[in-house]
């Protein structure tokens, strides 16, 4: 089981996630706000914050942004998962645009949380990741699976553990198109409440790290899916 920290400013809310995930099996730890939560996760040991948005001190979108500057500068990758009452199509995609592995709505259900808790941890874990060929090339992207890492021409680029494990499925079928279905089999281990406008959003940040740093290699096949050329 994972080490999970909450951060939300509701004492109520925190509790019953922290019920729920202990009660799977979880190491649960609490936090009020963003800059406890930031605290926490700078001493190490944390690998996955179930996060609010709406806080005192630092919100959670803020902290998200901070954290994911960090895996930048070379720090190890802390799955998030929002959870917010902030439930529009807008508020989600921008929680995945920023980095996040998934966003959970509220009111929740704990059992669902707990849920989408374990896919996460099982796609995001370096135990997940296919043991055969952890090193892989497109032209000038190198994708190393053991190290989580990908670079460009020698260069790093910073990708979330969800981003990498796309890319390495996407390299692994090189020349193959994807299906969304296939990719939310296999990058999601085939969890049921993923959609396929979540893994467009992905593949959108994805393919934007990558064109920015001079290496197109996502293709999108309209109707179809996506591919590695």
């Amino acid at each position: 089981m994972a080490s999970v920290l909450i951060v939300d400013d509701d004492a109520h809310i925190r509790e019953v996630a922290r019920f729920a995930l202990a009660r799977a099996g979880h190491a649960v730890e609490l936090a009020a706000d963003g800059a406890a939560a930031y605290d926490r996760v700078m001493r190490g040991g944390v690998e996955l914050i179930v996060l609010d948005i709406l806080m005192p001190e630092l919100d959670g979108l803020a902290l998200c942004r901070r954290l994911r500057a960090h895996v930048a500068e070379g720090a190890r990758p802390v799955a998030i998962v929002f959870l917010s009452s902030r439930g529009e199509e807008a508020d989600r995609i921008l929680g995945l645009d920023l980095g996040a592995d998934d966003y959970v709505t509220k009111p929740f259900s704990p059992r669902e949380l707990v849920a989408r808790i374990s896919a996460v941890l099982r796609r995001t874990s370096v135990e997940a990741l296919p043991a055969a060929r952890p090193v892989l090339a497109i032209g000038e992207v190198t994708i190393d699976r053991d190290r989580h890492a990908v670079e460009v021409a020698g260069r790093p680029l910073v990708v979330t553990a969800t981003e990498l494990r796309l890319l390495a499925t996407l390299a692994t079928h090189r020349g193959r198109v994807l299906s969304r279905g296939q990719l939310i089999a296999t990058v999601y281990s085939g969890d049921h409440h993923i959609s396929e406008r979540t893994i467009d959003t992905h593949v959108r940040n994805l393919r934007a790290k990558l064109a920015a740093a001079g290496a197109p290699v996502i293709e999108t096949v309209h109707g179809v899916g996506y591919r590695c050329g």
